[in-house]
């Protein structure tokens, strides 16, 4: 089956073919996408959905293009439906809706955080891991039980990636900030002490955000250490719990999914957890880990391919920016 993958939950556009008879990642015959940026300051989402809108058709030709694919031989359409910022995830249903109207293929809408899982799983050939899933909106440790994705521990007040973005924002370093705060911090050569915030198997970034303001603003400290610093508190805190599900549901394998697992010092940290533990780490490989539509497109493929009734009607397609992970029937894994 050939399937379109369309994302547009926050910054990134993405446009995919996949082709499932391929094996493995082999599937994925193109993997295009594109992303919102600013020199200061943060994502403005009506801004991010204007940019989706201008690129869309391009995106979407390139990735016929690179695929070898004709549009007409598109057999099922995926889109990002949730989570993510509204105006953003509308464009990519509009785009997927009026597609599937024009070419009468079938719609299927499909959780961006739980794309991110399977396709981590496809990559990494693993098949009951623990996730640790750090983006930009999320931060949480997930793993499969009785049906669902269940989430066993999460931020409290807001994402890992949204923390670090935020603080770029305060040092007037652009958006995002993800990069730039871990250029600077390879720079950094003086551990500051910071507030570290774990609950349980929860986590919590304002109180730290908060400090990082006030000792940013005081000019008293060097930003590379800053960064430095952010990055050792913060990355420790969500290594932490990921160890702590590994021993309560007696799993070995971890994978870190979303934007920021592309980070090279929270690989060497998660890395050092999971040889101690005997476990096994990994990491999809940088095309798939941060948000792209070969995701979407893979998981509206096995959904469908499960069961049709996940599939939805052009008329009652929609878009839902608090699904939460473990708001969705998973009746896919066995």
């Amino acid at each position: 089956m050939i399937v379109l993958g369309i994302e547009s939950t926050a910054h990134t556009y993405g446009c995919s073919i996949i082709d499932t008879s391929k094996k493995k990642l082999a599937c994925i015959l193109s993997n295009i996408k594109q992303t919102y940026t600013t020199d200061k300051g943060g994502i403005i989402p009506i801004d991010a959905a204007n940019y989706h809108k201008e690129i869309k058709n391009k995106l979407l030709e390139q990735a016929l293009q690179e695929a070898n694919v004709k549009i007409q031989d598109i057999e099922l359409i995926a889109y990002s439906q949730a989570p993510g910022l509204a105006p953003c995830l509308k464009i990519g249903m509009e785009h997927a809706k009026e597609l599937a109207t024009k070419y009468k293929v079938p719609l299927i809408g499909v959780n961006h955080c739980i794309a991110h899982l399977e396709i981590g799983k496809l990559s990494c050939e693993s098949k009951d891991p623990v996730f640790l899933f750090i983006s930009g909106a999320n931060t949480q440790v997930i793993s499969y039980a009785a049906g669902k994705y269940r989430i066993f521990g999460e931020t409290l007040d807001m994402g890992l990636g949204n923390f670090i973005d935020s603080f770029a924002r305060i040092a007037k370093i652009g958006f995002p900030g993800g990069p730039k705060i871990s250029e600077l911090a390879e720079k950094g050569k003086h551990l500051i002490e910071l507030p570290y915030s774990v609950k349980g198997m929860d986590v919590a970034f304002s109180g730290m955000l908060t400090n990082l303001k006030q000792k940013y603003e005081s000019g008293k400290y060097n930003l590379n250490d800053l960064a430095y610093s952010l990055q050792e508190h913060a990355y420790a805190m969500v290594i932490e719990v990921s160890e702590r599900a590994l021993a309560h549901l007696k799993k070995n394998e971890l994978i870190a999914i979303g934007g920021v697992a592309s980070n090279n010092r929270f690989r060497e940290m998660a890395e050092i957890m999971c040889k101690e533990r005997n476990a096994k780490f990994y990491v999809p490989g940088k095309d798939v880990v941060v948000d792209n539509a070969a995701m979407i497109a893979y998981t509206g493929a096995i959904m469908y391919k499960a069961d049709k009734k996940y599939g939805t009607s052009i008329k009652n397609a929609d878009f839902l920016p608090y699904q939460r992970t473990d708001d969705v029937n998973v009746r896919w894994v066995k």
